[in-house]
């Protein structure tokens, strides 16, 4: 197994008195701190338009963290893709993966706001061309060959330079969470990364992927299986207490994206939790002491078949930085041994 920190998105929670610069430097900072503690990964998150600031520009953050660490993968959670040009994505990339050394996976998504695509001028109903588009011209790219493009994605014969560090590019995961998505990562992609899975649909999932990887001749042992979860191991019987507020904000906030379209100001807190969502949300994260955190991790590695990339969703937003540490230290210390 491996395990990455994520997912850094620099949200605002309501009543956070940190300026953005304080969030930023405190992104980078966390990264480091993953490093330190023996993550494999850390994982940023793209939004754009959003009240409370979540992060809209991922690979200038990659970058920062690529200067301040030496050996941590560094990937995007997701990004994207239908919402860049393809050839600057392809260009940006390949920057960040020679300043890391070869050290970036680009993790791309569809994308689902609408806001977004109008903001953009992207029509939401070419997402999917536009992400598979997006993944042959990036291939194209970083190999030795000029960019034709694609038949819907034409351009006219261009050498993209630099070349990233490694021959072919960074490692292109995508986003998966529905047959027809994870069985386009087993077409087209490195790897897939999932979420809000249970045993049992992840290996679903890990199934649809290895039919498409074995009918297109593909061998299902160089793909790799992700998945992101919102997780705290703490030691005592306050871990729901301490997490609650901010997991709700999390999963309220996903929600809300639609009803602040065009709102300005500072984002309004979150409600309080219905009564009948909280046993729902408990269940959604991985919560407790951290022998209970790795037994619910097994579970999931094994329906990987014993090869996954488990994300711990550790960065929350709101929480003090103190008590996000901690969780990290007994996460990286105490989770990661029962599971190696």
């Amino acid at each position: 197994m491996e395990f990455g920190f994520g997912l850094i998105a620099c949200q605002r929670f309501p009543g956070d008195p940190r300026s953005d610069v304080e969030l930023y430097r405190d992104a980078v900072e966390v990264a480091v701190l993953a490093e330190e503690l023996g993550f494999d990964s850390v994982w940023t998150s793209e939004h754009h338009f959003v009240d409370d600031g979540y992060m809209p520009s991922l690979l200038p953050v990659c970058a920062a963290i690529a200067a301040r660490t030496t050996r941590v993968r560094i990937g995007t959670a997701l990004l994207l893709a239908p919402l860049h040009d393809p050839v600057r994505l392809a260009e940006d990339a390949a920057v960040v993966d020679l300043l890391s050394a070869g050290r970036l996976t680009l993790g791309l998504g569809l994308g689902w706001r609408q806001e977004e695509f109008d903001g953009l001028g992207v029509p939401i109903r070419s997402r999917r061309r536009r992400l598979e588009d997006a993944i042959a011209i990036l291939r194209q790219a970083w190999s030795g060959d000029l960019v034709t493009g694609t038949a819907s994605a034409p351009y006219p014969g261009i050498a993209v330079t630099p070349k990233p560090a490694r021959p072919g590019g960074p490692p292109i995961w995508i986003g998966a969470f529905a047959e027809p998505a994870v069985r386009r990562a087993g077409r087209l992609a490195d790897g897939f990364m999932g979420g809000e899975v249970t045993p049992d649909s992840l290996a679903e999932q890990v199934g649809w992927a290895t039919e498409e990887l074995e009918r297109a001749g593909r061998d299902p042992d160089r793909f790799e299986w992700s998945i992101y979860l919102p997780t705290f191991p703490w030691h005592g019987d306050d871990a729901w207490e301490r997490v609650r507020d901010h997991h709700w904000y999390v999963d309220w906030k996903y929600a809300d994206m639609e009803d602040a379209s065009g709102r300005a100001g500072p984002p309004p807190p979150a409600p309080p939790i219905p009564a009948d969502r909280e046993a729902a949300l408990r269940d959604a994260i991985l919560v407790g002491r951290p022998q209970e955190v790795a037994e619910r991790i097994a579970a999931l590695n094994d329906a990987a078949g014993g090869r996954l990339h488990y994300i711990a969703r550790l960065d929350w937003p709101g929480m003090d930085p103190a008590v996000r540490n901690e969780s990290m230290r007994i996460f990286a210390g105490e989770v990661v041994p029962l599971l190696r």
